[in-house]
């Protein structure tokens, strides 16, 4: 059964823009998935830890036949290939990819929350997803142009 789910990308290290591109060509290349529609690359500061670079995001609808937890662990071995260390929570990174949906599925498990508990809150998420998609409805938030325009842009700029 083909399902939808709304990854978003993240890189502030080594050439984060030609990271997001890349890992965009990996997830189309995943067995099971097709991409469906990216985003534009948007610049952002960092959130939480700001002693860092900023970052490079984009959002990507992606249509899998995988369950959630087989594509969080495809999106794991992704950033792996790309170098990605989690040495501390909101660190640097090469590359980021969370699942900000499936489907509408509600899922809270110690791995895997669904949908992302923070990506509402986020504008670097939103409004890329909003470009895309902006009739999309986040379960338990709501539309994601209304979303978007609530955050506003944040110091979010689309490349």
């Amino acid at each position: 059964m083909q399902h939808t789910a709304v990854i978003a990308l993240g890189s502030n290290l080594s050439q984060p823009a030609q990271q997001i591109q890349a890992a965009l060509d990996e997830l189309a290349a995943l067995p099971a998935c097709r991409l469906l529609q990216a985003s534009s690359l948007y610049l952002s500061a960092p959130v939480g830890y700001t002693d860092q670079p900023d970052f490079i995001n984009a959002v990507c609808l992606l249509a899998t036949d995988l369950p959630p937890h087989d594509l969080l662990v495809a999106l794991h071995g992704i950033e792996s290939r790309f170098g990605r260390e989690r040495s501390f929570r909101n660190a640097p990174r090469t590359l980021d990819l969370d699942i900000i949906d499936f489907d509408g599925t509600i899922l809270s498990e110690e791995h895997l929350t669904l949908p992302h508990p923070r990506a509402h809150e986020r504008s670097f998420v939103m409004l890329p997803l909003a470009e895309v998609a902006p009739d999309y409805h986040l379960p338990g938030y709501g539309r994601v142009a209304e979303l978007a325009a609530a955050l506003g842009n944040d110091g979010i700029r689309k490349l």
